[in-house]
Parts: structure tokens; C-alpha cells; sequence
């Protein structure tokens, strides 16, 4: 799966997440969730399932009855650290809790199965990304004292009509999702195996839900989908269904720039950012709606994994270096303001070092502001692990992946000195992690921006004078609000 954008890496740490306590609820549940911002929106959607149960979240992973891990299966690191979360429930069910019941949620959960629970014995309960709704049964099997496994695949958005309950939230932004699953078959990827067919959500329920965010004051939504330009509602089922739908499904469909267009209109007060982005399927409808409308932030998390045309073919990418870096091109032409980041992978099966020399050449085109790199690992259950072989040393992997990271760093200042001087629109989203008398927040454009508090508060859109800069973060002075306040 692309890696969807976030301020910060949420593969290298998981969450506890705390919610409001439901009166009258009784058991605790602890959980925490590894992975892509839509981990993050799963694991809200099971504690507001579980909520109706009689389950209220807990930090204390000790006095929990209910402890889940919502997975991550995108790389081998990533379960790895799974694998070592689990270990430690397994002590602390043995010396402090043992009524304790653990559980592994979402792809990993998919991935493996059954075999969960004969691998790791303190797994009471394995259920895959579309099978949360089952779980007040499966709980009641795990009570009973028996196993307990879903990770049947739906075909329909399964979760359209689940309040979120808003976990690990800032009360600020918050996560919306209008896609489950993919279609795109990238040889390296194992998420249309654990994640399912490509299918959308009734925009309906989408305006629907973020006008209940605009009510509880939340100020800036994400459009979350392994793949959001692929967004197609048309009556419901899978994308590939499209074209044997009615003829009254197809004229009246709705894509993503229409949604997109939808939601800046019906809600002007609010910032719209989206994730994650398919080269092939972005269209320049949706870069002109970015245009049209001051709210949607003009940043694109467009992955592309290398820049070489022999690896985009052997990766399945369904597009060439020639045809990203138009698309770039026309980005740059409709919003010369845009920040772009992006997914690299080195290392990949066959890679050579002109492959590896066409990726920082392509780096050096586009100039990303920010990216998310990584060595190859090869994953269970893909065409890339079934049929390719994973040929490139470590060595040569970290040594490439460091070329990158690199030169990466040296764009990500590039760009960030291209905001000093100037006056951005903030979103205050809470205080700086190095001094509690400073801000923090983003631009439009997905660059952290810090500077003094004076008299402003969470949630206030504020105008600030760049001053200055690292290669991650900007720094300025506020100098009032902003008209969007």
C-alpha cells in the first residue's frame, strides 16, 4: 500500500488511543494501531463498535479485558514490531492480568489468518479490516473460552453508517474515509490481498459525517482511501462493476473531483486535505478543483517508488517516468504553490545501478518537499515474492536508500526555504514538542509551522511571517488572524 501521508512516521510507533467514557460501561478496552492513517480511522471505528457493547478505552493496558493491535502487514519491519507488542501482552497477561483477552486486527490479521493463533498463543481473536462488526460475536466466543477468527473480504464500504468514535484526536482535524481496498495489483504490495477490491462510499454519508465534524468544531478533514482518485460512487459494489451499472447509475456517478468539489462547497470554514494518491488515476480535474477552491490545501502525496521505467514496469506501477513527471509538470502549471511528496522504494528485485541513478534523477526534477523512503523487503502472498527474486544486497539496498534520504533532505530545504519571507495561513493543532511556549500547526501546503502562542488557541487559523527554517519545519511570527478564523 502507499504509504499515506502524515506529519509523522506512524510505522515506527504505535498509538494508545483514549476516547470520552461512555456511562455505564463497564469493561476496558485498550488498542493500539500501527501503520497508515487508515489504521488510525479502523481503530476508531472498532471502539465506537465496541462502545455499544459496554466497552470503554483505557491508557492502562494492564486493566484491560480487551487488548487489540490494529496491524500493519505494508512491510516486514512492521510486523516485526507487532510481533514484539504481543510479547510483551503475553507478560503482562501472565503476571498481572490473566482474564485479559488479546486480539490482532487489519492486514496483518488478514494476512496470516488462522495461523495467528497457532503462532502466537496469547491471541484469543484475529479479524480482518471488514470484519469489525462481527466482533461484539467474536467477543462473545473469546468469553465463552473458544478462538475466534473473521477476515471474510466484503464488497461493499462496510462502515458508512459507523459514527467514528474520535481517538488519539488533537479535536482539531480529523480523518474521513470515502474508499476501502485497491484495485492497483503492484507487485510489491500486499494490500488488495488483506484490504479487498476497490469500492466507494455513498457521498451522502460523507457530507453527512463531516457535518458532524463541523458541529463537534473540528476545523480541517482528510479524505482517506488507499487510493482517492479512484473514488467512484455510482449505487454502490466495486469499482470494476462500473460498467455494467445502469445507464442512470453512470450519467449520475459521482467521482473524486465531484466529491471533492461537493465538500469545499458545502463546508467553506473547513480545510480538505486527501490521501493517498495514484499516479494513473489523478486527473487534472481534480488539480483545477484544488485551484478553484482556498480550502483544500494544495498538497498531493503522489508516490511513484522509482524513477526508473524498467522498475515501474516490473513494479505493475501502470504508468512510466515520462507520463509522472507531465503530470508534475501540469501540477506545477495550475498551482505553482503545491508541495508534492512521495513513496520510494530502493532495492527492488532487479534494481541496478542506472535504475537506481534514473530514480535520483527523477528526485531531482520533481523536488519533492517531503518523502517516505524505504529498502525493499519482500512480502508474503505477493507477485513480486512468488515470481521475482529478491536479488539486490543489503548492503547495496541501504546504500541507495541513504542516496536518497540524502538528497531528499537537501529538497526538503530547498523547498522549505521557499516559504521564508512569506505570510502562510496556520492551523494551530497543538503545542511544539521543543518548547510549550511555542505552536505548532501546517500550512495549506503539509509544512509544520511553529511559533510564539501570544494570545491564540487550539484551533485558530492564524497568519504567520516565515522567518525561518529547517528542513522540516518553518519558523515565523503570528501576525494575526486569518479571514478563514
Amino acid at each position: 500500500m502507499e504509504q499515506i501521508e502524515k506529519v509523522i512516521d506512524e510505522n515506527k510507533q504505535g498509538k494508545a488511543l483514549l476516547t470520552k467514557q461512555k456511562n455505564g460501561n463497564a469493561k476496558k478496552l485498550f488498542i493500539e494501531s500501527y501503520g497508515c492513517q487508515m489504521n488510525m480511522n479502523d481503530s476508531e471505528i472498532v471502539a465506537a463498535i465496541l462502545a455499544e457493547e459496554g466497552f470503554n478505552t483505557t491508557s492502562n493496558m494492564e486493566e484491560a479485558d480487551l487488548v487489540l493491535v490494529n496491524t500493519c502487514s505494508i512491510r516486514e519491519k512492521a510486523e516485526t514490531t507487532v510481533r514484539n507488542r504481543l510479547k510483551k501482552y503475553n507478560a503482562i497477561k501472565k503476571k498481572v492480568n490473566p482474564k485479559m483477552k488479546v486480539g490482532v486486527l487489519g492486514c496483518m490479521a488478514e494476512r496470516l489468518k488462522a495461523k495467528f493463533l497457532e503462532e502466537e498463543k496469547i491471541v484469543d481473536l484475529v479479524v480482518g479490516p471488514d470484519a469489525y462488526r462481527d466482533l461484539p460475536n467474536l467477543v462473545e466466543e473469546v468469553e465463552a473460552g473458544r478462538d475466534a477468527v473473521n477476515v471474510i473480504l466484503s464488497k461493499e464500504e462496510t462502515y458508512a453508517d459507523v459514527s467514528p468514535v474520535r481517538l488519539n484526536s488533537n479535536g482539531v482535524s480529523a480523518f474521513v474515509s470515502i474508499t476501502r481496498g485497491c484495485d492497483n495489483m503492484c507487485t510489491f504490495c500486499v494490500v488488495p490481498f488483506t484490504r479487498g477490491r476497490e469500492r466507494s462510499r455513498d457521498p451522502k454519508s460523507i457530507l453527512e459525517e463531516i457535518q458532524s465534524m463541523q458541529e463537534q468544531n473540528f476545523k480541517e478533514i482528510t479524505l482517506l482511501g488507499q487510493n482517492v482518485d479512484s473514488y467512484l460512487w455510482y449505487g454502490g459494489g466495486l469499482k470494476k462493476d462500473f460498467d455494467k451499472a445502469s445507464e442512470m447509475a453512470q450519467a449520475t456517478a459521482v467521482g473524486f473531483a465531484q466529491l471533492m468539489d461537493m465538500c469545499a462547497t458545502q463546508f467553506p470554514k473547513m480545510r480538505f486535505r486527501f490521501s493517498t494518491s495514484n499516479p494513473q488515476d489523478m486527473t487534472l480535474d481534480v488539480i483545477h478543483i484544488m485551484a478553484k477552491h482556498k480550502n483544500i490545501c494544495k498538497y498531493i502525496h503522489l508516490p511513484i517508488q522509482s524513477g526508473s521505467n524498467t522498475m515501474l514496469k516490473a513494479m505493475n506501477r501502470l504508468h512510466t517516468r515520462e507520463e509522472y513527471l507531465e503530470l508534475i509538470e501540469n501540477i506545477y502549471k495550475i498551482i505553482p504553490e503545491m508541495n508534492l511528496s512521495q513513496d520510494m522504494i530502493t532495492g527492488f528485485c532487479g534494481e541496478t545501478e542506472e535504475d537506481h541513478q534514473d530514480t535520483l534523477d527523477l528526485m531531482k526534477k520533481v523536488k519533492y518537499s517531503f518523502g517516505f523512503m524505504f529498502a525493499y523487503s519482500e512480502r508474503p502472498g505477493t507477485l513480486a515474492a512468488k515470481k521475482m527474486e529478491d536479488n539486490v544486497p543489503l548492503a547495496i539496498k541501504k546504500r541507495r536508500l541513504q542516496e536518497v534520504i540524502d538528497l531528499q533532505q537537501q529538497h526538503s530545504l530547498y523547498r522549505a526555504k521557499q516559504h521564508v519571507g512569506k505570510i502562510q495561513e496556520v492551523l494551530i493543532e497543538g503545542t511544539s514538542k521543543k518548547s510549550d511556549q511555542h505552536w505548532k500547526g501546517r500550512n495549506t501546503q503539509n509544512t509544520v509551522v511553529v511559533f510564539p502562542k501570544e494570545n491564540y488557541k487550539m484551533g485558530d487559523f492564524v497568519n504567520v511571517k516565515i522567518e525561518d527554517c529547517t528542513t522540516a519545519t518553518l519558523i515565523g511570527t503570528p501576525v494575526g488572524y486569518s479571514e478563514n478564523n
